[in-house]
């Protein structure tokens, strides 16, 4: 039986929801355990209105005393009085469970802000990177296709700053090396980049940012385009992969196309996954949060 670990991630969100309303599906197919606060996840249940019990597991290695019938749970105590220390040591924790037993990590959301109102923050991706010191990748996976975006959770005016020909192939070759690797199971077949202005740029009228886009990709034989983002989507192959130099141009059509999505950040000594979307505090204790993305997560 597959062995997973959870991030319990910001509580204030719909993430216990997902987690309990989820558990009747997978409590037979996948030995999970959440990395918390225990007192966050009772508070959380109890709200809910659940009626799932929580087993302490002390040892998150091998994963003793587990009971597939209750939410397993390794207690981390809360040792500051601010948000997002607590959440970050949290967050090294499961890093370290998972870089030392190999075991997928799976990040439910945080909200970002907290973290940047006290540090320098860009998201999960980047920061696990850091603690690991790797090169990471955001690749958003779905059934029909996936993207990655060559630059993730930045300023949009400040996108073309980061479109050289250095940069660029820097990134293309480590995403090639580590989209072929086994762990992740990919069979990409196709793999597209997108043009960064309208139309191409039109023959450079509107920028000579897709010029050095076409020649960034000379050396990169399996890499195909620019191709026009408004039509690169009309015709996809299924386990294609589309580029893009920044976030919103390739993750709208992939979230509108894609029923089954995750989040998977390739470069890490294990595999990492997170649901596609955030923490949805709007809807947070109203039931209605859409787990489908988190199970894809557990199953993946």
């Amino acid at each position: 039986m597959k062995k997973k670990l959870v991030f319990i991630g910001d509580t204030n969100s719909i993430n216990v929801e997902l987690i309990s309303k989820s558990h009747k599906f997978i409590k037979k197919k996948v030995k999970y355990l959440i990395i918390g606060n225990s007192k966050d996840l009772e508070t959380n249940l109890r709200k809910l209105n659940s009626n799932l019990k929580i087993n302490l597991i002390n040892d998150p290695i091998n994963f003793t005393n587990y009971d597939h019938e209750r939410l397993n749970l390794f207690n981390i105590h809360k040792t500051h009085s601010l948000k997002y220390k607590n959440l970050l040591n949290q967050i090294n924790i499961s890093n370290y469970l998972s870089s030392i037993t190999k075991i997928d990590l799976i990040t439910m959301p945080v909200n970002k802000s907290v973290f940047k109102k006290e540090m320098n923050f860009t998201g999960m991706t980047e920061y696990l990177g850091k603690l690991n010191n790797k090169r990471t990748v955001m690749l958003m996976h779905g059934e029909k296709f996936s993207v990655i975006p060559i630059t993730t959770h930045i300023n949009l005016k400040d996108v073309n700053k980061k479109i050289k020909t250095k940069i660029i192939q820097q990134k293309l070759k480590h995403i090639l090396q580590q989209i072929n690797k086994e762990i992740y199971n990919l069979k990409i077949n196709k793999i597209k980049f997108l043009c960064f202005n309208p139309h191409c740029s039109e023959n450079n009228t509107l920028g000579n940012e897709d010029s050095i886009i076409k020649k960034s990709l000379l050396n990169f034989k399996k890499i195909l385009g620019p191709y026009s983002a408004d039509s690169a989507f009309n015709t996809v192959i299924p386990n294609s992969l589309f580029i893009s130099m920044y976030h919103d141009q390739a993750l709208i059509p992939f979230k509108i196309m894609n029923k089954k999505r995750i989040n998977l950040t390739l470069g890490l000594p294990y595999r990492r996954l997170s649901p596609a979307h955030g923490t949805a505090i709007d809807i947070k204790y109203k039931l209605k949060a859409d787990n489908s993305s988190y199970i894809e997560c557990i199953q993946f």
